[in-house]
């Protein structure tokens, strides 16, 4: 199954994997697109894999976080992101270009802003974004975020990608308003289930007219908030407040009926998450990341100082409550939505052995699965699949540490027991991250 072709909406992937949506600084300081991040995406492309999932590019203008990471809020992103996309399909991949806008989880800036705070309603959260409370926004204020998402879908169409993904997970500024624990607005974009889903419904009816029906587009939806994990503090307290699989398959539901072509199902609220990136928390690289933005607000310093106030030893136990690495960790929840809801689904979490995705498949749970850290580590891993092979001879460990540098470092393995000494570890990332000559 695994090397069945698949076709949605006219586009024909030449097998079933595809490479997720993963961060990393591979722009200029002002997101235009480089030949490194040409050539980070290429890799996975030259690697066999059916698809690729582009990043989260912002399709706010505003919030420029973290910094060298693409967005695609201005007409000026296009053409560099042309020129690379043609070079990247041209191996015979296709690229679909997933857009967002973090609302208050932007993670960083180079100074405070008040944009960086916008959500649904008042409140606190502890370990998502660097900004304090957050500030709701004003109805002028959706409408302009309704625009900006219909403005990047176009912008990705004449980027000439196959197709787009809209994240409505990760706990970004569309998730922030499905979720009740989040959105507790009594206007008509909050206060049940039917006005929560609105601003999601309208951003894909906004983007559908904009980009029209021959246009692949999907969602990346989260098939349950678990808002108890990981462990934080929020304000008012969400513990168990969020959407659970009823809410979320008639979300499913309602994609349908508004012409969307896929979904693509993860699970919990924010990133990084037990359910999205299982495997254990990586506290060193939290710890170096709330370092690095510990000056942008009170918040922020507090939640540093917190990580290194507690003891290391009982800071690594503390915060790997609930974190443990399960294979297809949402398959589960992908085969309810395959089954209910009717769509083509993609399935995300922690994927690597090949009779796992080849059962997963063939059972009909799912119609693709998508992984990021298996290929950080093997890039080939298609290729050794291709080959007969279970599972690579160096596999991925999912020790999450490449997900916690994402907005600190050059994106790579970060697994030293992969490697026969920290040179060689230091190669691999950098290789990962070159220029044309």
């Amino acid at each position: 199954m695994i090397f069945e072709p698949f076709t949605l909406n006219g586009v024909t992937f030449a097998n079933r994997i595809l490479r997720s949506s993963v961060g990393g600084r591979s722009a200029q300081y002002d997101g235009t697109v480089t030949t490194i991040w040409k050539n980070f995406e290429k890799r996975f492309a030259e690697g066999g894999v059916g698809g690729i999932i582009s990043t989260t590019l912002n399709v706010n203008k505003y919030r420029k976080a973290p910094l060298e990471y693409p967005p695609i809020s201005e007409d000026r992103y296009v053409a560099p992101l042309k020129r690379f996309i043609a070079e990247i399909r041209a191996t015979g991949c296709r690229y679909l270009v997933q857009i967002g806008d973090p609302g208050y989880a932007t993670q960083a800036g180079l100074f405070p802003e008040q944009e960086d705070t916008h959500s649904a309603s008042r409140g606190l959260d502890l370990i998502y974004g660097y900004g304090g409370l957050h500030t709701p926004l004003s109805e002028p204020q959706i409408l302009h975020v309704i625009k900006d998402f219909g403005d990047a879908a176009v912008r990705v169409r004449e980027a000439g990608a196959d197709g787009l993904e809209l994240t409505a997970s990760k706990g970004y500024i569309i998730h922030q308003f499905l979720n009740p624990a989040i959105n507790r607005r009594r206007d008509a974009w909050g206060g049940d289930a039917d006005r929560r889903f609105r601003l999601l419904g309208e951003v894909v009816k906004e983007i559908r007219a904009r980009v029209g029906a021959d246009f692949l587009f999907g969602v990346r939806l989260a098939a349950e908030d678990c808002n108890h994990l990981p462990l934080n503090l929020r304000w008012p307290p969400t513990f168990f407040r969020g959407n659970g699989l009823r809410e979320t398959l008639d979300q499913g539901r309602r994609l349908k009926a508004l012409g969307v072509d896929f979904l693509h199902i993860d699970s919990g609220f924010g990133f990084i998450h037990p359910r999205v990136t299982p495997g254990p928390f990586p506290y060193d690289e939290a710890r170096i990341f709330f370092d690095q933005v510990r000056h942008l607000s009170w918040k922020a310093a507090l939640r540093a100082s917190v990580f290194h106030l507690v003891p290391r030893f009982l800071g690594r136990w503390l915060f790997n409550l609930g974190w443990r690495y399960r294979e297809g960790i949402n398959l589960g929840h992908a085969h309810r939505f395959k089954q209910e809801v009717g769509l083509p689904v993609i399935a995300n979490g922690g994927f690597q052995r090949q009779s796992s995705i080849e059962a997963a498949l063939g059972d009909g749970r799912c119609d693709m699965v998508s992984m990021a850290r298996a290929l950080i580590a093997n890039p080939d891993l298609v290729q050794q699949f291709k080959a007969g092979r279970e599972q690579p001879d160096n596999p991925c460990t999912h020790c999450n540490r490449c997900a916690g540098r994402t907005a600190t470092s050059p994106l790579g393995c970060y697994d030293l027991s992969r490697f026969p000494s920290v040179e060689a570890m230091q190669d691999q990332i950098l290789a990962w991250n070159r220029s044309d000559p």
